[in-house]
């Protein structure tokens, strides 16, 4: 129960950009900046200080190293195959593979394609993170949660914009944002399955769940964060990694 209110918290904050951007419009960019590189900062003192040794005590080293790989290799052929807006413009949707939409017509349906599909797809293993981490201690399962909280606000922010400036009404933001972000629960009970058969399997998925997340931050969090404000982004970065290192 508590690993699927975590994750549901954390992936329905996607629904809170739609909130900022209604109420405050976007928000500046050396804002997103220091809040993508927060994020990514605790993201990635989670994966290095905490995930990969906990998988390396439940399992072995084969299987955390096979388990991490098997994180990025799975975000990587999201990306490839799936896609997805950038988070440095929250103004103009930048999408890749764009070929893959040209057969939906209607501009709405293919931005809603987008969301459903693109940010909802790489939710699940963020609710396989959370999950990970509630096997292996309360604390690090909610220090998860928040960090994906964090990353999933500017997320949605970047979603809302160009779709409220194409007419979208507000209320179909929010179900669009809640739909992708209800993705992340899924991935957690998806866990859960996984985690009641072996703990070596939960070690292997800890260590999933850090390629996963490290994979984010590498790809997105830090390069969108640095496109914005490079300075403030590595503030942010740093801030994360010590308040990670603190907390774990």
């Amino acid at each position: 129960m508590q690993t699927l209110l975590y994750s549901f918290i954390a992936g329905v904050s996607t629904v809170l950009g739609v909130f900022v951007l209604v109420l405050f419009g976007n928000p500046s960019q050396k804002i997103l900046a220091t809040l993508l590189g927060f994020a990514g900062g605790i993201m990635l003192g989670i994966s290095v200080f905490e995930l990969m040794p906990e998988a390396l005590e439940m399992g072995t080293l084969t299987i955390t190293i096979i388990g991490f790989l098997l994180g990025v290799l799975m975000m990587f052929g999201l990306d490839k195959f799936v896609p997805h807006s950038h988070l440095s413009n929250p103004d103009d949707l930048e999408v890749e593979n764009p070929e893959r939409l040209k057969r939906v017509d209607n501009p709405l349906l293919r931005t809603g394609y987008l969301v459903l599909f693109g940010i909802a797809l790489h939710n699940l293993p963020e609710g396989l993170a959370i999950g990970a981490g509630l096997e292996s201690s309360p604390e690090l399962g909610l220090a998860i949660a928040v960090a994906i909280a964090l990353h999933n606000i500017p997320e949605g922010l970047a979603i809302a914009g160009p779709l409220k400036s194409g007419g979208v009404t507000t209320g179909k933001l929010l179900l669009f944002t809640l739909l992708a972000g209800l993705m992340t629960p899924l991935g957690a009970g998806i866990g859960l399955l996984i985690f009641n058969i072996s703990p070596v399997l939960v070690g292997g998925s800890l260590a999933f769940a850090a390629g996963a997340m490290v994979y984010i931050v590498n790809d997105e969090l830090i390069p969108q964060g640095h496109k914005m404000h490079s300075h403030l982004s590595n503030a942010g970065i740093i801030a994360g990694l010590l308040i990670a290192f603190g907390l774990l």
